[in-house]
């Protein structure tokens, strides 16, 4: 990744000054005449991700008037960077440190380009980056949510298991994790029927990667959906449904954005990521609708439907997570079209059974401006996952609640007393917008980064304490 962000004063860099509509009154009345006239010519009103340029008698760019989000600045950074001509730029002003930061990612946010397939634009404008902004985390941050974007995007042909591992252990590679991955018959052997299940049919093995990084600290989990490509099996998707299954492995792929984050910033975690990596495909020793499962936990599931296959891998890896007993267990899923059907494309559905878990997490989504929306785990809903002939089934006998009732049949694989947070994302942009381009997108992974930072410096404190 190129780091389009400078720690060198720059005199001749242009000025940028970020404005709300309501700063935009104060500060209006104070220009001279001639700037005055040219914003109301220009129609500036400081939108969010509207820019007015100001030029010198010589017609020089010398001023950039930004139009800023009050609420969540961040996009409206990625906005300049993204249509602002190859330059170098200042901020004005004195920034706080919150400020500075949020200015400092959202403008590398903004040059986000796939270019594996298409030669992307020859280079983007380059921000001096505030003095209170740390521009290495703004770096890191960037990188990290490049990749999650950057596996999403890629089609299956060229992101299947065998890939999806390849990618796990360049990250482990560079970080210096261990990683093992588990595959094929040898899921069998040690005990993750379910996700063997799944994967059988591809011609690409199905496999579980398993990383591992830290020695202290809060023990962290993270679990991801790897279904590389999701054709529904045997309940074969409509095309329409089909086309976008690339981005069924989109849990992976935060799951590994957000571990490689976690490695690079330093944090004082125990961390293991988990992904079960398999391709949903159809051939002659697919699994059917009806089959029972065996699952790690010994638990046995009805099949009632193939196409709901994410929580049947993930029902042995959050096994497995448990079984270590982590402080935290954080999966991502994309699950259910139940919970965009409910909150939309760009809001989390959050599932949780630890309420103050929750409640930390949301403050931080708030905090981050990365939004997520809790729903609950209403056990009355758990009987409509009830089978006559196994444990449970893997869908609900109707047709309502479905984001819930795929949260409640997780749970089932996670004892009780383990904080467990589960996030059923889209992880795509359907349409593109400044900095979040039409594609693979990382929703949830800088509040779920807050939250594991913050148990990182109370794990400090309270082992502090102790020694005293």
């Amino acid at each position: 990744m190129k780091s389009y962000l400078s720690n060198k004063a720059r005199p001749d860099a242009v000025a940028i000054a970020p404005l709300t509509a309501e700063a935009l009154e104060g500060w209006l009345p104070r220009q001279p005449k001639q700037t005055q006239r040219w914003v109301a010519e220009s129609d500036f009103r400081a939108r969010p991700g509207q820019i007015c340029r100001l030029a010198d008698d010589a017609g020089r760019l010398v001023r950039v008037l930004a139009g800023v989000d009050k609420e969540n600045p961040l996009w409206s950074y990625a906005a300049l960077a993204a249509s602002l001509p190859a330059n170098h730029y200042r901020i004005e002003g004195t920034l706080s440190r919150g400020a500075a930061q949020t200015a400092a990612l959202g403008w590398q946010l903004g040059t986000y380009e796939f270019t594996r397939y298409k030669k992307g634009r020859n280079g983007f404008p380059t921000l001096v980056c505030p003095k209170a902004a740390d521009g290495k985390t703004a770096e890191r941050t960037a990188e990290c949510i490049f990749l999650v974007r950057d596996l999403i995007n890629t089609p299956a042909s060229d992101m299947g298991p065998a890939e999806l591992a390849a990618a796990a252990r360049g990250v482990a590679r560079t970080h210096k994790a261990r990683i093992q991955v588990i595959t094929g018959e040898s899921l069998l052997k040690q005990n993750y029927p379910a996700i063997h299940a799944v994967g059988r049919a591809s011609s690409q093995a199905p496999r579980l990667i398993d990383l591992r990084w830290g020695t202290r600290g809060p023990k962290i989990t993270l679990v991801g959906k790897g279904v590389c490509f999701d054709s529904g099996g045997l309940d074969l998707k409509p095309a329409g449904a089909m086309k976008l299954m690339k981005k069924d492995m989109g849990g992976s792929a935060h799951v590994l954005g957000l571990g490689k984050l976690i490695m690079a910033m330093g944090l004082k975690v125990r961390l293991r990521v988990l992904v079960p990596a398999v391709e949903n495909a159809v051939s002659g020793n697919a699994f059917r609708p009806l089959d029972v499962l065996q699952t790690r936990k010994g638990l046995t599931v009805e099949v009632g439907n193939t196409d709901a296959e994410g929580r049947l891998v993930l029902a042995d890896a959050l096994a497995e997570a448990d079984r270590e007993k982590p402080d935290l267990i954080l999966d991502y899923a994309t699950l259910t079209g139940a919970a965009r059907v409910a909150l939309g494309t760009d809001l989390p559905a959050l599932f949780c059974n630890d309420d103050r878990m929750a409640d930390a997490l949301l403050r931080h989504a708030n905090a981050e401006g990365d939004p997520l929306w809790r729903l609950p785990l209403h056990r009355p809903y758990r009987p409509q996952l009830d089978s006559k002939v196994a444990d449970l089934n893997n869908i609900s006998d109707a047709p309502f609640g479905g984001a819930i009732t795929a949260a409640l049949f997780m749970s089932e694989f996670v004892s009780p007393d383990t904080p467990w947070a589960h996030l059923d994302i889209m992880a795509w942009n359907r349409a593109g917008r400044a900095g979040q381009p039409e594609g693979g997108e990382a929703m949830g992974l800088r509040a779920a980064f807050a939250l594991i930072a913050e148990m990182a410096s109370r794990h400090k404190e309270k082992a502090k304490s102790s020694r005293k």
